[in-house]
């Protein structure tokens, strides 16, 4: 059994070699270029035991994967750190501009997803043989709805956008998790229940778990943001200033955790504070940048070796050949889905608020899903629909991180003009 040092130092080395590899030779984009070669030694790896079933390094590299428990990983761990990394960029006078578009298309938006999603998967899997409860197609619905805040600000990394589809995108997708985890917790409950023999279905219960996990993570980030922002105007020490951006950071994600609300969206609340006032009077120049190149290095380096797990994955995954057609379809409907999600919203406040040109086709090409759906498929308790489900996730996430992330640019290169 390896330690979790050696983990890490693997998985950094690898991050590293597959960096250099993509940015000296293969020259995609780096995080989808870290996913891209991940996924290809995967594949090469599985068509190797495929062809020499005696040798049994193949065997010894998915233990050592199995050792990374990637939905820890994710939610438990780099989640918080990407979260916050992301909303220190994000200008808060823009986000307050289009806070009725952000919040019905992270709300209202993905419950439309949700449904769709969900009751296309049911129709799909029982026509294809492969049928499964409402309720646990649902669950997919749910944990495939959210756009991945990861994958959406790597990829507006490379893509430029108008400003104001710019704060859209990012602004959805840095606030949409909360929802997406709520509802997915109440799905999976329910699904639960349901294969238990009954269902229990409390309305209220539901809008409390709402009100506590979404209302009160965001109360939650803008107290202990505001405690920091005070520590922070208080001195000017960077590397002291630097810590406490990080106490900031694991303190509230911790702490939300232990409240039962929702960490996503704290440090998401916390981020934006810390990012927008701390620059005005708070933050020294060499603070400033100190502290944002910090947490720019964090981010790729997180956001690097995020996608190269996720490539990595399918060597631990276990695929069934007869889920192949209902995987197909999956794609498709996760489309039809984002894209009734985003135009029902926009159509409704196109009255009141201006939406630049393409903004539909953009944000529903542009609705990346990445390793939080992965994790939240992972997290699903043992029953016969999980490995459908988990096998619908990552054929969705890796075809929304390629394909969408890849044709992103020609795509608001042809509508957004």
């Amino acid at each position: 059994m390896l330690s979790l040092f050696d983990l890490v130092a693997i998985l950094l080395v690898l991050t590293a070699l597959f960096g250099w590899l993509n940015q000296h030779i293969i020259r995609l984009p780096h995080t989808i270029g870290l996913l891209v070669m991940g996924l290809v030694a995967s594949l090469v790896l599985i068509g190797v035991e495929l062809a020499f079933p005696e040798e049994i390094f193949y065997d010894e590299l998915t233990a050592l994967l199995r050792q990374i428990d990637f939905r820890a990983a994710v939610l438990d761990s780099m989640l918080a750190f990407l979260l916050f990394a992301g909303a220190l960029h994000v200008d808060i006078g823009s986000l307050r501009n289009r806070a009725w578009a952000v919040g019905t298309m992270a709300t209202v938006g993905v419950v439309i997803s949700t449904a769709t999603v969900g009751i296309g998967f049911w129709l799909a899997a029982g026509l294809l043989g492969l049928p499964m409860p409402l309720a646990w197609a649902l669950v997919f619905g749910a944990l495939i709805s959210p756009t991945d805040p990861v994958a959406v600000l790597s990829t507006l990394k490379e893509v430029r956008v108008p400003q104001t589809l710019e704060t859209d995108m990012a602004g959805e997708s840095l606030f949409n998790d909360g929802v997406g985890v709520v509802i997915f917790t109440v799905l999976v409950t329910l699904a639960s229940a349901a294969d238990g023999g009954g269902i229990e279905f409390d309305m209220l219960r539901v809008a409390e778990l709402f009100f506590v996990e979404a209302l009160g993570g965001a109360v939650l980030g803008l107290a202990t943001g505001y405690l920091a922002y005070r520590a922070l105007r208080a001195i000017d020490d960077y590397p002291v200033e630097v810590l406490i951006s990080l106490a900031l950071v694991t303190g509230t994600y911790a702490l939300a955790a232990k409240l039962h609300m929702s960490g996503p969206i704290a440090v998401v609340v916390a981020g934006l504070l810390i990012g927008n006032r701390g620059p005005h009077d708070a933050l020294s120049d060499l603070t400033q940048r100190y502290l944002f190149g910090f947490w720019t290095l964090i981010d790729e380096i997180l956001n690097s070796m995020l996608f190269l797990l996720i490539g990595l994955e399918v060597l631990v995954l276990g695929f069934d050949v007869s889920f192949l057609w209902l995987l197909v379809t999956a794609v498709p409907l996760v489309l039809v889905g984002r894209l009734l999600a985003v135009t029902l919203p926009i159509l409704v406040l196109t009255r009141w608020l201006p939406f630049v040109r393409g903004t539909i086709p953009v944000l529903t090409w542009g609705g990346l899903r990445g390793g939080i759906s992965v994790a939240l498929a992972l997290s699903l308790p043992d029953m016969a629909e999980k490995p459908l489900i988990l096998a619908a996730t990552y054929t969705v996430v890796v075809f929304t991180i390629v394909v969408q992330g890849l044709s992103l640019r020609p795509l608001v290169e042809r509508v957004v003009r």
